[in-house]
């Protein structure tokens, strides 16, 4: 390979000029916000038809467990644990129930799941 058909990558400009931004106000700021129709604040009805999810990674990391540790510990199938984590699925509503109580709870899971002696 010779030296002419190398190239170093080039650090790219950036994209947006932020010195504009920067010099607004905080009211500057949500005013031009709310001129964009692609960016309105939720109202009470978007909160009410929205369904609270239990963040599983965050819960994993949060216990120090990778992936296949998580699952194994808590009897939930790898894939189904992987597309909850990559958002390819949605924990159904006795799903969002167990990750809530391993969230609060993750001793009293292992217990309940440890074999009879």
């Amino acid at each position: 390979m010779s030296a002419d058909t190398t190239t170093k990558p080039t650090r790219k400009a950036p994209k947006h000029d932020w010195r504009k931004f920067d010099a607004m106000t905080d009211e500057q700021r949500r005013a031009a916000a709310l001129r964009d129709p692609d960016a309105q604040p939720l109202t009470p009805a978007d909160f009410k038809r929205m369904v609270r999810t239990p963040q599983v990674k965050v819960i994993r990391r949060a216990l120090g467990l990778t992936q296949e540790e998580f699952a194994t510990r808590f009897r939930i199938p790898l894939g189904t644990l992987r597309d909850w984590e990559q958002g390819a699925a949605t924990p159904d509503q006795s799903a969002r129930a167990y990750l809530t109580v391993i969230a609060r709870d993750p001793d009293a899971v292992r217990r309940a799941l440890a074999p009879a002696e």
